[in-house]
């Protein structure tokens, strides 16, 4: 399938993405890394593993990640539980379900063991899972207690790992996802920096950027904090949007992107407002030299510490390598909006992978320099999908000719 955003309605004159195609083939990949694991089912709980088994679309309430849906995955089946709120409506639309369950909220100590002896029990029972070995992701302290305590048979493992295997490298159908979710993402990029302006606020430039998201029919925005910072709020970057007043000389970092489908999309711009001085130039200079050497470096076999060595080199060329954020530089995407691998993770222990074709990354390094009148801090973000003839950045949009001068 080729790589490229066709449109996101569904037609009849061309061939899109096919979707039980997508579905089959999440969950014969789930399968797989399941059945290498030594695990007779998984049972998740993540927003993202919950989606990608099941294509469940629910209302997502802010701070109940994890406690609002789960899945069920067996060699045979799929079993959803799902919020109340949705059990009607997923039931009545989601054929390629086989059962359904609604249950509530996973926070009260008596609702989750209500949950744990009156619907999860008789579903494993019923499988034969009750002295099974069943991988589990994310479970609040009291679902995790419940589940060891009142099925002491069931032999309970990381699923999460198991999951992060499954979805590394994508199908040919994420891809065409994920490109339309660039395509969106870059609408959504695009409305923020037309935006910009003295005398605009950050939260109004994020406004504009959410409206268009919106518009176009996407589910949300990469970070649930959109990220725009201005002027000095780049050095240190205030990684979301304030009421500080754009102003000429502002360096301005817009941060949004899009999910759509399932998919994010995650695209990052910094331009300024008016006129650079000669230090926020040699910044974005810096960053975007270390930037493309990271996307050229994309290749299948090398691995993602060699990729972060060509960007630190590259700063460092430039005199500017112990100035990155305390964070990584680039993140793997998809269903999840960071995922494993990290790119030039900062901490210790980080795993070391050898980077496949049908991997796809958002690469990210920001450097940011105190002191710095409008701000120092650059951060260039584009999305690079790794193929067997090298990288292909997905995303378009381009640089500030203004800053590359």
């Amino acid at each position: 399938m080729e790589t490229w955003a066709r449109g996101a309605f569904a037609v009849d004159y061309e061939a899109r993405v096919d979707f039980p195609r997508l579905r089959a083939g999440r969950l014969a990949r789930a399968r797989e890394a399941m059945a290498a694991s030594g695990l007779d089912a998984l049972l998740v709980w993540k927003d993202e593993n919950v989606r990608y088994l099941t294509s469940l679309r629910p209302q997502l309430i802010a701070g109940k990640s994890g406690l609002l849906n789960g899945a069920l995955l067996t060699p045979e089946e799929v079993v959803l539980f799902t919020s109340g709120g949705d059990f009607d409506r997923a039931r009545g639309s989601m054929p390629w379900v086989a059962e359904f369950h609604p249950i509530p909220i996973l926070e009260e100590a008596g609702l989750v063991g209500y949950f744990v002896d009156r619907v999860l029990r008789p579903v494993l029972e019923r499988r034969g899972l009750l002295r099974a070995r069943v991988g589990t992701d994310l479970a609040s302290f009291a679902l995790h207690e419940a589940l060891r305590d009142r099925l002491p048979e069931v032999r309970w493992s990381d699923g999460d790992a198991v999951m992060q295997r499954a979805r590394r490298v994508k199908l040919p159908e994420e891809v065409a996802l994920i490109e339309e979710a660039v395509a969106m993402a870059e609408a959504v990029t695009q409305a923020a920096l037309d935006a910009i302006r003295p005398g605009v606020r950050e939260v109004e430039v994020a406004g504009e950027a959410l409206r268009v998201l919106h518009r176009l029919g996407g589910e949300y925005a990469h970070v649930t904090t959109p990220f725009v910072a201005s002027g000095e709020r780049m050095s240190p970057p205030t990684r979301l949007s304030t009421d500080k007043l754009i102003r000429h000389g502002d360096l301005v970092f817009v941060d949004i992107g899009c999910m759509w489908n399932g998919y994010f999309a995650d695209v990052g711009r910094t331009v300024v407002c008016g006129e650079p001085s000669p230090e926020q130039r040699r910044v974005y200079r810096a960053v975007y030299d270390a930037h493309r050497a990271g996307l050229e470096a994309m290749r299948p076999g090398v691995t993602n510490r060699d990729v972060a060595d060509r960007i630190r080199a590259e700063a460092r060329r430039h005199g500017l390598e112990e100035h990155f954020l305390t964070l990584f530089i680039g993140h793997g995407i998809g269903v999840g909006s960071n995922e494993p691998p990290y790119v030039g993770e900062v901490f210790p222990d980080a795993e070391e992978v050898v980077l496949e074709p049908g991997m796809v990354f958002a690469m990210e390094p920001l450097i940011w320099v105190p002191g710095v009148r409008g701000g120092g801090g650059v951060r260039l973000e584009d999305m690079v999908l790794v193929t067997d003839s090298g990288p292909q950045v997905l995303s378009r949009l381009p640089y500030d000719p203004v800053l590359l001068g």
